[in-house]
């Protein structure tokens, strides 16, 4: 007899753990089936030299929804989120500005950088050694930007309506958010318009001056996606980041303790605490529907399992494509799920170091190595670095958001040695065929490698010599190693295209799909990726609402 739950979630990412512990909570027997041997999806920690642990893929955290954390008490199951101060962009040399003075009168390096931090104070002086226009205009751009946010958070929560539908219910939630709009000034209407349709770096030019403040700014717009910070629509991508918070503190951003595998294994806590079963090691092969509904799965073991509700987290593709047998959905609906966009466009190199890189700008292991430090010294070498992605190269001179774990969390590492984690644009999937197309990353993997760290080298000379491992993880490797399709890191590209109403297709963004009882819960659907788990709250709560239970 094959077991029977009342849902059975597919994938143990992070938004297929939220589900479960939702519907768990709500006395659902709940089944968790995760292939690897590890939870978390994209959102793992693990150990992959002796003594040196990584968050593999996914490495910060800052979208992850409050009301998750108090609804399932994370602290309690261990999460615990440690700041992440400021941003430092080194710049080419001579491109700089008057270095500042430490107390002493002595220069604070050589001033080829740029370096904001959490205290708005000290980041006000520092750009005010580079333009004291941009000194006027970030005064007003932070909290703006900020309202912005607070208007467009409720989205986060929204089941989207189907616009063709004649039920109006579904439409309400949006009534309030056209109040909010009708309330807000004109100018900042006229703002949100401008984020919803230009590029990143138009957005920034219209208020700032110094190019690496642009540059490093503009990044947040390209992440994850197959554009260049000229490319219209990333100004949206900016605000989306723009949305996270950590202790109600908008666009801040923090490391899990332990990785971001700490996340996960949080929500697991959580879930499992409700009564959810939670399997590793337990790749489904295929989704059992019969009379147009979806009856259970079958593992690739060939053991069956039957529930009333099959709630799927791995990607849309994945999905309807893979686990399905053909013929299970129509042509048209099919057709639109071959049209979704994945595109992806990022790797990632972690590296275990044996001492810190000392930055040529600002020598030392001083606190401007415990931020983010990013690789984005001006706007033209951001577009380039896209340039060599749109021919099917990946970058020569590349995007990296570059994090060292260890400086706020030094259990990541042996006593005395560090972790160091770069995030890379970009890094084409398709690569070209001259290259080897998609399968050509086995053969370019460590030639990716050697461009990144020769990138950070231009900068931080010493680098290479502190290497004692380095992980390469091309979009192909996060493909095989997660199940994301061509390896984007939100489950799908966050173009305009692909959001609300139309993620992750047109008419079917709530949730459920064209097969009675199969529910989408992961990245591919509203309000799209980042270690959120929103997605994975919402559709529980839809799937508990079908069945007339409180959540």
């Amino acid at each position: 007899m094959a077991q029977r739950y009342d849902a059975i979630v597919i994938g143990g990412g992070h938004n297929g753990l939220v589900s479960a512990a939702y519907l768990a909570r709500a006395g659902l027997k709940t089944v968790v089936l995760e292939r690897r041997h590890v939870l978390g999806g994209a959102a793992v920690t693990e150990e992959v030299f002796p003594g040196f642990r990584f968050s593999v893929f996914s490495y910060v955290v800052s979208l992850l929804r409050p009301e998750i954390i108090r609804e399932l008490d994370l602290p309690r199951h261990g999460l615990d989120i440690l700041p992440l101060d400021g941003t430092f962009t080194p710049v080419y040399e001579g491109t700089g500005r008057t270095p500042p003075k430490d107390g002493n009168g002595n220069p604070i390096g050589t001033g080829d950088y740029l370096w904001r931090v959490n205290d708005h104070g000290r980041t006000v002086r520092e750009l005010r050694r580079w333009s004291k226009l941009d000194v006027e205009a970030y005064e007003e751009y932070g909290p703006l930007m900020v309202d912005m946010a607070r208007f467009i958070k409720p989205i986060l929560a929204i089941v989207p309506p189907d616009p063709a539908s004649i039920d109006p219910r579904p439409l309400l939630p949006l009534g309030g958010l056209l109040r909010s709009f009708q309330k807000l000034t004109e100018r900042q209407q006229a703002v949100f318009v401008q984020l919803m349709t230009m590029s990143a770096y138009d957005f920034l030019d219209q208020w700032f001056e110094t190019d690496p403040l642009k540059a490093t700014m503009a990044a947040s717009g390209i992440i994850g996606t197959f554009q260049g910070v000229r490319s219209p629509g990333t100004a949206y991508v900016l605000l989306h980041h723009y949305m996270g918070e950590i202790d109600g503190a908008f666009r801040a951003w923090g490391i899990p303790k332990g990785g971001t595998g700490g996340i996960s294994n949080a929500i697991a806590s959580a879930a499992r605490a409700n009564g959810a079963e939670i399997r590793t090691e337990a790749p489904v092969a295929r989704i059992q529907v019969g009379g147009g509904r979806a009856s259970g799965v079958v593992l690739e073991s060939g053991e069956e399992l039957e529930a009333t509700s099959v709630i799927s987290s791995v990607d849309v593709r994945r999905t309807f494509i893979d686990l399905l047998e053909p013929g299970s959905i129509d042509a048209e609906f099919e057709s639109e799920v071959r049209r979704f966009k994945f595109r992806g466009s990022s790797g990632k190199v972690n590296m275990a170091l044996d001492a810190l890189p000392n930055f040529t700008a600002l020598p030392g292991e001083g606190e401007h190595l415990r931020g983010a430090i990013s690789m984005s010294p001006s706007v033209d070498d951001m577009e380039r670095a896209y340039d060599d992605a749109k021919y099917g190269r990946f970058s020569a001179k590349p995007y990296i958001d570059i994090v060292i774990p260890t400086l706020v969390d030094p259990s990541m590492a042996p006593p005395g040695k560090h972790v160091m984690s770069c995030f890379v644009q970009y890094a084409p999937y398709h690569l070209d065929e001259s290259l080897g197309g998609a399968a050509g990353w086995d053969q370019q993997r460590e030639a990716f490698g050697d461009a990144v760290v020769n990138r950070i080298a231009e900068f931080a000379p010493d680098l290479p010599s502190k290497i004692l491992h380095r992980q390469v993880m091309t979009p192909l490797d996060i493909e095989r190693t997660t199940g994301l399709t061509e390896g984007n890191i939100f489950a799908g590209e966050l173009s305009l295209e692909q959001l609300f109403f139309s993620r992750p297709v047109p008419g079917w963004a709530r949730f459920k799909t064209p097969i009675k009882d199969l529910w989408l819960c992961g990245s591919s659907t509203h309000p799209g990726g980042g270690i959120m788990g929103a997605n994975g709250r919402i559709a529980a709560l839809e799937v508990l609402r079908s069945k007339g239970k409180r959540r």
